[in-house]
């Protein structure tokens, strides 16, 4: 089943030097643009992360310090991506938790202020373990019956991607074929920063999804413990979850006038 698109989507995949949003940087970044009329545009980046990679990381996706040695900076490659992301909803493999974070952070880094308010993700991964509960590999398997050669290639997952969903639209038919409806069916939680760190409660309200104030309003907290907004702000959060909090610190002080 072909994807029904009112804007373009693009699928992407990021091999990194590791799992911290924060701390780690990419070195590959894969992305397979679908149009609204079947059209298709790829591209796959290698990224010189300007640290070292760790080994164990290296056994996964097999990019090297050598390999990636003479390739752009990340902040020389993101006018480039941004440039053909930047009109489209987003679609991954544990994109929501993951590879969509660490895309913002590096962007962010390299000064290009990005957001999702126009836009929605299909985290498949999510539909997948909502389900059938399995891998990458296996999904791939299971809805393409085919295997997935070069796993940990960021070009082949972001294909293997694509093609699971078309195959799972195929599957269940209570699966509508709108992102919009495939966005909400893959939110996992109500949270108003990628990294999950501030939340929605059932009233639509910004409260603390961490730390010893979970569960409690962010203005509330904001006005009772004013340092605990400069404590965040010096740590080691992500640049996004800054960025949010500082637009409600804003609001709030609006408010007042």
């Amino acid at each position: 089943m072909e994807l029904k698109l009112h804007r373009p989507i693009c699928f992407f995949d990021l091999e990194t030097t590791g799992v911290d949003v924060v701390k780690d940087r990419i070195v590959e970044i894969a992305v397979l643009k679908v149009f609204p009329n079947g059209n298709k545009e790829s591209k796959t980046w290698l990224v010189n992360p300007g640290m070292p990679i760790p080994p164990q990381t290296i056994a996964i996706h097999g990019i090297t310090d050598e390999k990636v040695a003479n390739e752009p900076l990340f902040s020389e490659l993101a006018p480039q991506v941004h440039a053909m992301i930047k009109d489209s909803d987003l679609g991954g493999f544990n994109s929501d938790r993951f590879d969509i974070p660490l895309l913002v952070e590096e962007l962010l880094r390299a000064g290009i202020d990005f957001e999702m308010g126009n836009r929605v993700s299909v985290d498949v991964q999510t539909i997948f373990h909502k389900k059938e509960e399995r891998t990458l590999s296996a999904a791939y398997k299971f809805y393409c019956n085919e295997i997935l050669e070069n796993a940990h290639s960021a070009a082949a997952d972001t294909h293997a991607t694509y093609e699971i969903l078309k195959a799972q639209l195929d599957r269940y038919d209570d699966l509508e074929n709108d992102m919009k409806v495939l966005s909400e069916f893959t939110t996992r939680k109500k949270s108003v920063d990628f990294a999950g760190f501030i939340g929605l409660n059932d009233d639509g309200k910004e409260i603390f999804a961490f730390g010893k104030h979970k569960g409690c309003l962010v203005d509330d907290i904001l006005e009772q413990e004013p340092g605990y907004f400069g404590w965040i702000q010096n740590a080691d959060f992500p640049l996004y979850t800054k960025k949010v909090l500082t637009a409600i610190k804003l609001r709030k002080l609006n408010t007042k006038f």
